[in-house]
């Protein structure tokens, strides 16, 4: 079974970027669909996004021409490309695996350990 490892999160202040990186161990991550969730302090986890096998990509409202989503399956890596990034943008980020692309985590039944954005004002 796949085992992910999420990396890139640090402090930001609003207006920037960073790119979070979710890198799978084995040889079956193309055969997943990867998602990104986020949990701010206090909130339910949220989706974020996902992409599938072939590459189709789907983005919550309130990340939408903000955040690119894109795997690259030779090396078995995800990555979430956030830009003009925002205060309520705070959150622990995690990616994790599904055998279908949906919004809902229940769906996902492999998780990394997250990795932490803040975004100050």
């Amino acid at each position: 079974q796949v085992q992910l490892v999420e990396s890139g999160g640090a402090s930001v202040q609003a207006g920037g970027s960073l790119r979070l990186s979710c890198a799978a161990s084995g040889n079956t991550f193309s055969t997943y669909c990867m998602g990104w969730f986020r949990q701010a302090p206090g909130k339910q986890r949220e989706w974020v996004s996902y992409i599938s096998t072939g590459g189709t990509s789907g983005y919550a409202d309130s990340v939408k021409g903000r955040f690119t989503v894109s795997r690259d399956n030779a090396k078995g890596t995800l990555y979430l490309q956030m830009n003009d990034l925002k205060p309520e943008d705070t959150a622990m980020y995690y990616c994790a695996a599904s055998g279908i692309c949906y919004t809902l985590e229940f769906y996902y039944n492999i998780w990394g350990q997250g990795t932490q954005v803040t975004v100050s004002s």
